[in-house]
């Protein structure tokens, strides 16, 4: 759902490390004395974040009101995973927050990269009805986001594709279709519901069948999108009938005039999420900005400015149905999607892309 920097889902496994990490490198030696020394300093924090249209946002909801309240200066960096890592191992990391994909935070807790956190100094996850599955030991949630079902609303003489099985159904929907290439885990899961799994019995994801299914459709997909605004510009042009794609980057185009729309059944969430690195200069303000981050009223603002979902239920309080109903986390759409189950993937990650990059070439 970003438009430019170093993208938050091109990181599965080190595919595109060499590029991102030389990306990541530039960042680095540009860097000077003078931004080391404000990384220690005490009314400076360090925030690793994906860059772009999500940092502006986050810079005007949380970062400049953060200042605003406790004098405590927030920079924004964009390191690439692997030299987040590699910053980390060496004892010397140059931020003080990350703020990456919480599949990334597992990650990062499994290298041992990263601090354990302690959650009785963010009082604002308390009674909080934050998802147990985004609170873990070494990071928190802070958003969610989703892929969804989109389609052309002219495409299908009136009617409407309202699940994935619907997608695969080429003989009611026909069409040229899209999918999702490695800039994220792959789709297995939209086929598994295609073919009739519940929601709730997903994973662990029969690989087999989910394959077996994906041949179905497999001669119709004419593209593998790699960026997100890829699937908006397919539908736009009318390259594809339907795609998969990121909710949020629909709304532009649609808001543009073209004739798009997308479906939350079946939507696969993932979330973002907070962490400190191990070794942090500066862990006190770190726990004060998720803290701070944290809050209803906080949370409502980033969505308001930003298509990501709140992790506290409460800031739906503060947002208006009109920008609700775009939102992953909507009550009702927490109902009729699935939450990625982050540790079969990073198990399972490997031999599935393997086998993915060989469907793909066939």
């Amino acid at each position: 759902m970003r438009d430019v920097g170093i993208d938050r889902r091109a990181f599965l496994g080190g595919v595109g490390s060499i590029a991102v990490g030389a990306a990541a490198t530039s960042l680095t030696a540009c860097e000077s004395r003078d931004d080391r020394r404000a990384t220690k300093s005490s009314k400076t924090l360090v925030v690793r974040n994906f860059g772009g249209a999500y940092s502006e946002a986050n810079r005007e909801a949380v970062y400049d009101p953060f200042t605003k309240e406790t004098g405590i200066r927030i920079k924004v960096v964009n390191f690439a995973h692997e030299q987040m890592l590699a910053q980390i191992k060496d004892g010397r990391p140059r931020f003080d927050v990350m703020d990456i994909d919480m599949s990334n935070l597992v990650r990062f807790e499994h290298e041992d990269a990263s601090e354990p956190l302690d959650y009785g100094r963010l009082k604002n996850t308390r009674n909080a009805g934050i998802a147990h599955s985004l609170l873990t030991p070494h990071g928190v949630g802070k958003s969610y986001w989703a892929s969804v079902l989109a389609y052309r609303t002219d495409a299908f003489d009136g009617r409407k594709p309202e699940s994935w099985a619907d997608f695969w159904n080429l003989g009611a929907f026909p069409g040229n279709r899209a999918l999702q290439g490695e800039v994220d885990w792959p789709e297995l899961e939209f086929a598994l519901l295609a073919d009739g799994v519940p929601l709730d019995r997903l994973y662990p994801l029969d690989v087999n069948r989910a394959f077996k299914v994906l041949d179905e459709v497999r001669g119709s997909v004419r593209t593998f999108w790699e960026y997100g605004a890829e699937p908006g510009e397919l539908l736009s042009r009318g390259s594809v009938a339907a795609s998969s794609t990121w909710a949020g980057r629909l709304q532009q185009p649609i808001k543009r005039g073209a004739p798009l729309t997308y479906e939350w059944n079946g939507a696969r969430r993932q979330s973002n999420g907070y962490g400190i690195p191990k070794g942090s200069a500066n862990p006190d303000a770190a726990y004060r900005l998720i803290d701070f981050a944290l809050r209803p009223e906080v949370q409502a603002h980033v969505a308001r400015i930003y298509p990501d979902g709140p992790v506290v239920p409460a800031a739906y309080g503060y947002l208006t149905e009109s920008t609700a109903r775009n939102l992953a986390s909507t009550p009702g759409h927490l109902l009729s999607g699935f939450d990625m189950d982050i540790e079969w993937w990073l198990e399972n990650q490997d031999a599935v892309t393997r086998r993915w990059r060989e469907w793909v070439r066939t």
